[in-house]
């Protein structure tokens, strides 16, 4: 049954692979995993907490997510394979190179650049989702509604002060900040999730489909 009326949303991966998804499945929503340990690593390590209106606190909890995700019955989750590339003695300095004094110049460089890159495509793939999320709702899916892994990086600074956003076009919550163990949910999925990553980084989308 669930084979079937996953037929109905081959337009989605179709389109997804064309926006560049280096992988895209439709699964039930049900198969979506949200824990409330993965909102912990947002609140514990993670310096863009409280930043960005798309992170915790600002975002509805991993109780409130695992509520809406039951009102669905189809979910498509993507990967994004990033140009952001990194050898291992660049992967190890990719969160302390802008504070870490005895780093050498040419690491701070690189770890620079590979930031950069994953801003850029993240940039891309976000622009890719919001368009897979219309083109859903182009088709009858009213409540379509798509969510990215990791922060948002649309401004340089967040308008947290007042709560609203400059971008509510664009702009979509964390996965992760909403509970969504991704490496779960890829392996339900049958997409594959390596972590770290080898060379470069991979990034995750989701799409609620009604």
């Amino acid at each position: 049954m669930f084979q079937d009326n996953a037929e109905n949303f081959s337009f989605l991966t179709k389109l997804a692979l064309e926006k560049g998804a280096t992988d895209a499945k439709i699964l039930p929503a049900q198969k979506i995993v949200i824990e409330n340990r993965v909102v912990l690593k947002c609140r514990v390590g993670c310096n863009h907490y409280g930043q960005t209106l798309a992170c915790p606190p600002y975002t509805p909890t991993a109780d409130e997510f695992r509520k809406i995700v039951s009102e669905y019955n189809f979910a498509l989750f993507m990967k994004f394979t990033t140009c952001a590339s990194a050898d291992g003695d660049v992967y190890k300095h990719l969160m302390t190179y802008q504070t870490d004094p005895n780093l050498s110049p040419d690491l701070k460089e690189k770890a620079a650049k590979f930031w950069q890159h994953w801003k850029d495509d993240k940039r891309k793939m976000l622009q890719a989702v919001v368009d897979l999320e219309k083109a859903a709702m182009l088709h009858g899916y009213s409540l379509a509604i798509s969510f990215i892994s990791g922060h948002c990086q649309l401004c340089d600074k967040c308008n947290t002060q007042t709560g609203i956003c400059r971008h509510p076009e664009l702009a979509r919550w964390s996965e992760d900040a909403l509970g969504v163990n991704v490496k779960k949910t890829a392996a339900n999925a049958g997409i594959n999730f390596v972590f770290p990553f080898t060379k470069n980084a991979d990034s995750f989308a989701l799409l609620l489909i009604e």
